[in-house]
């Protein structure tokens, strides 16, 4: 039994893309029974826990844009976004997860949603110079900030910007990548989890010792 509630009060979306969400979560928890697309433990408040939690993110940057969603997994945020971009009548997102597993679900969520997206099942360390231009990078439970602006610098400039979700150490993290970084940071309080953050981060230039 899917709970909108949460998702409502963050973003108002129609009935056909509630039923989206519906039968990607439906999805999700066929998959879920053959490979770990996510921690057990949150799979009862999988609504609330992952659905809503991605919502948020895209609210924070809606619009008909172009994405890259990084470590994709098991579609959180990443078919999220997708089925938001639908919604919003354009816009195009890249997922990238190396496991192959999990691409093939991936390319499974977006079909069956009929999702603007397409799946790359390539590391992320063989993107840099191969991908175009995106407004937005995208990243949940994949890797600390430090590790994250690794992978993305390349991308996030003055127009491209990051958004990552981030748990209750997110302030070591970003003294971890201040050490290494400098970037404009926004720090956004989630509405899902007290203890969480999304940070918006651009204008990422490595310090040069």
């Amino acid at each position: 039994m899917r709970d909108q509630s949460d998702i409502e009060k963050i973003l108002p979306v129609s009935r056909e893309t509630m039923d989206r969400l519906t039968e990607f979560v439906a999805l999700f928890q066929k998959w879920s029974t053959a490979i770990n697309l996510a921690a057990p433990s949150t799979l009862p408040d999988i609504w609330r826990r992952h659905v809503a939690d991605s919502v948020q993110l895209y609210a924070l940057n809606p619009g008909p844009l172009k994405w890259l969603d990084l470590g994709s997994g098991g579609g959180f945020p990443g078919i999220i976004t997708a089925i938001l971009l639908r919604e919003a009548g354009g816009g195009l997102i890249d997922l990238v997860e190396s496991n192959h597993k999990k691409a093939a679900f991936l390319r499974q969520a977006l079909s069956l949603t009929g999702s603007p997206g397409k799946v790359h099942a390539v590391r992320i360390e063989a993107l840099t110079g191969n991908f175009s231009e995106y407004d937005a990078i995208s990243a949940r439970a994949l890797a600390s900030l430090n590790d994250l602006l690794g992978h993305t610098a390349p991308w996030l400039t003055n127009k491209t910007i990051g958004w990552f979700h981030k748990g209750r150490d997110y302030r070591r993290e970003i003294d971890e990548a201040r050490r290494s970084w400098t970037f404009d940071l926004v720090e956004h309080q989630s509405q899902i989890d007290a203890d969480s953050v999304i940070l918006q981060v651009s204008n990422v230039r490595p310090i040069k010792l």
